[in-house]
Parts: C-alpha cells; sequence; structure tokens
C-alpha cells in the first residue's frame, strides 16, 4: 500500500481540499462499526449521507499511517466515461452476451431472420474484439426496420468497449442535429461539437434514419463521415434506411463513404423486439 503522499502525487484523489489539510481532515475518519450504520451522521440533528460509507466519498481510506485508493474511485472513473460516452441509463444494460436470438425464430420454417442476427452478432464480438488493439479497425453499418436490434447491438459495442477503457462516443442523430442547429443561438461552439464527433476514437451514430435533413446538416454529417474515414477511425452507425434511401436523405457522397468504411448487416425480425418486450412483461404470450 501507498502512502498519502504517493497517493496525492500520482493524482489519485481529487480534492478542493488545500494540501496541507488533507491529512488532518482524513485523520477525523473511523473504522468503528457505528459510523458505517449510521452512514454519517454528524451531531443529534444533522444527517449527512455519503455515496461511499467505507471513505466517505474522500476516495481513499486509511489503515494506521498508510491510505490507499477506496474501490469506489475506479466505479466513479467508470461513471463518468459512461456518463462522458453520452449512453442512456437504458442502454446502460446493454451487452452482447444478452443477445436473444428467440426474438428472431419464430417461425420455425424461416430461420433468414436468426441467420442474419448471428451474422450481426458475430460481426459485433469481432469487432471489440479488434478494436482493443487495432485502432484502425473497419466499422459497422446495421440496418434493419425499427424494432430489429440495431441499437442493441451498437450499445452493447459501446458499452464492452468502455468496460476496456477505450474512449467512445455514442450520439443519436436527432438529437445531434438538434445541437448543431442549436449552436446558431447559444454559446455551443459547432467547430467543438464537429471534432468531438470527428476525432473520437470510436464513434457510435445511432437512428441515422429517414429525418429532416438540410443542406446544411448534410454537409455536418458528411464532414464527420470524410474525416473519419480519411482517419481510419471506425465508426458503428445504425440505419433503418436502405442504402437507395440513404442516398437519398443524407446524400450519394456520404452514403459512399460509409459503405467503403464499413462492414454492412442487415437484421430482420417477424415483430418487432419492443413490442414482443412489452409482450412478455404484460403477460400476453
Amino acid at each position: 500500500m501507498r502512502s498519502i503522499n504517493d497517493i496525492l502525487k500520482n493524482n489519485v484523489l481529487t480534492t478542493k481540499t488545500p494540501i496541507s489539510n488533507l491529512e488532518s481532515i482524513l485523520n477525523t475518519q473511523s473504522d468503528s462499526p457505528t459510523d458505517h450504520q449510521n452512514n454519517g451522521v454528524c451531531g443529534s440533528n444533522q444527517i449527512e449521507t455519503f455515496r461511499c460509507i467505507t471513505c466517505h466519498d474522500r476516495g481513499i481510506v486509511l489503515e494506521g499511517d498508510v491510505a490507499y485508493p477506496c474501490s469506489c474511485m475506479q466505479t466513479r472513473k467508470l461513471e463518468n466515461q459512461f456518463r462522458n460516452a453520452r449512453i442512456s441509463r437504458e442502454l446502460m444494460k446493454c451487452r452482447l452476451e444478452k443477445f436473444r436470438f428467440d426474438y428472431y425464430t419464430q417461425d420455425t420454417n424461416d430461420q433468414s431472420h436468426y441467420e442474419a442476427a448471428s451474422r450481426a452478432l458475430n460481426a459485433s464480438k469481432s469487432f471489440v474484439k479488434e478494436c482493443k488493439f487495432n485502432p484502425h479497425a473497419p466499422g459497422i453499418l446495421f440496418t434493419g426496420p425499427v424494432g430489429s436490434g440495431k441499437t442493441f447491438l451498437a450499445a452493447s459495442i459501446a458499452n464492452e468497449l468502455l468496460d476496456a477503457q477505450l474512449q467512445v462516443l455514442f450520439l443519436v442523430v436527432p438529437d445531434l442535429l438538434d445541437e448543431l442547429r442549436a449552436t446558431y443561438k447559444s454559446e455551443i461552439n459547432e467547430i467543438d461539437l464537429l471534432d468531438s464527433a470527428r476525432t473520437i476514437p470510436i464513434l457510435i451514430l445511432d437512428d441515422l434514419g429517414a429525418h429532416n435533413y438540410t443542406d446544411w446538416t448534410r454537409n455536418r454529417i458528411y464532414s464527420i463521415i470524410n474525416y473519419r474515414m480519411n482517419e481510419l477511425l471506425p465508426t458503428i452507425i445504425t440505419s433503418n434506411l436502405s442504402l437507395d434511401e440513404m442516398e437519398d436523405y443524407i446524400g450519394v457522397r456520404t452514403t459512399s463513404r460509409i459503405i467503403q468504411s464499413s462492414r454492412i448487416f442487415r437484421l430482420s425480425v417477424e415483430e418487432d423486439i419492443r413490442h414482443q418486450i412489452y409482450y412478455e412483461r404484460e403477460g400476453k404470450k
């Protein structure tokens, strides 16, 4: 275990408390069972709650005159990674190991849905594995109707790469377009917003669909895709459009670059998976 000075030198603890006062504050930490049971009771009337009852949100734990980082620091780091990646709470649950083939096998006479899902899942696993040692892996374009599992696979890829400490940005295209439009009337810098999408090591663009694109927004999407293709930065894209429809909505040159830089997998289902989940939850099937 390392001393307090070693921990501070390595910036393990982030605090606004002056270092000169840190040790005296840390000395107030108690290992008594009463402190843990009371979850940080201060006096008889004032109650202070802590996210971590082990270190009382200080980030380090004392054992005698030796300090070491609390395990909650890793949890906070992971939380910040997911927050910065813009993964929603619902999508944080997605993992490739949770992919369910039963959504694709309702008709035993037609295995095309199952086979397409199997190819897409295997490609997702291969992508995650390759990204861990190759920052220039080819991207993936998942196409298919609404409710066919495209976003689940994209979010699962994002989560597993984040678990591996890789940098990922998950952008929902309609939200991105709204943010870009908002730069007209706010202090948000459009260049900063675009640069984040252009330069992040792994970008996920979810729902590149039939939206109300203008020439201005098409050019911004093109700028992101073109930069990433030229820099060999992998991009995962989900869309309910066919390639022909994609050309109509976002343009031929952008679609061409997506095709060049991606492996393409089409998912299909007999019934929207979200509907199937609803029926399961309500006991209707």
